[in-house]
Order: structure tokens, then C-alpha cells, then sequence
């Protein structure tokens, strides 16, 4: 399994980034379009499960089987750091979008 998992490592990251930003989104939707705390809370779940703590998982296991810093824990740690400072306004500016573009269109939390 582990074998698996290192031979598909940039596969394994991209499928999860677009999950995550899959759940962003949903999330965003069902704040503002649906609103619905509990399907809120679920996208907000589904986010963590889906980017954070997979892709810090991924670069420690990359790491310790290689033993150095190598490109893929090099670009998480990049992730991370972007998700956590320049991420942070990106994620707001959407929150924004998505509150002026659904406010109208239905009920908000």
C-alpha cells in the first residue's frame, strides 16, 4: 500500500487539491445559496479532510521514506504555507463573491 501511495504521490495530491477546492466551494454554496448551517458545517469538514490533513500526511510519509527534502515535500510545504497567508485573502474574496452573488437569490446564515 505504502508503494502505491509513493508511486502515485502527484496524482494522490491532485485529486486531493481538487477535492478540497470541490468542498470549498460547496461549502461557499451551501452558506450562502442554500443556507444550511449543517451542509456549511459538512463542506467545512470535507475541506479539512480533503486538503489539510491528507496533503501534511503525504509530504511527512514522502519524507521520512526518502529521507530529504525532495520536490513533492518541497510543493507541500508550499501548499501549506500559501493556504495559511495568501490562501487565507483568496478564500475571503470568495466568501465575498459568493455573499454579493447569492444574498439576493436566497436565504444566508
Amino acid at each position: 500500500m505504502m508503494n502505491f501511495i509513493l508511486d502515485n504521490k502527484w496524482f494522490i495530491l491532485l485529486m486531493l487539491e481538487v477535492l478540497a477546492w470541490a468542498s470549498t466551494f460547496f461549502m461557499v454554496f451551501a452558506r450562502y445559496r442554500l443556507g444550511s448551517k449543517p451542509l456549511f458545517r459538512i463542506g467545512a469538514i470535507l475541506t479539512v479532510l480533503t486538503g489539510v490533513l491528507p496533503q501534511v500526511t503525504l509530504g511527512i510519509v514522502n519524507f521520512i521514506v526518502e529521507k530529504k527534502l525532495d520536490l513533492f515535500t518541497f510543493v507541500i510545504v508550499l501548499l501549506i504555507l500559501y493556504g495559511s497567508t495568501l490562501g487565507r485573502k483568496k478564500i475571503k474574496q470568495l466568501d465575498d463573491w459568493a455573499k454579493r452573488k447569492f444574498s439576493k437569490a436566497g436565504p444566508q446564515i
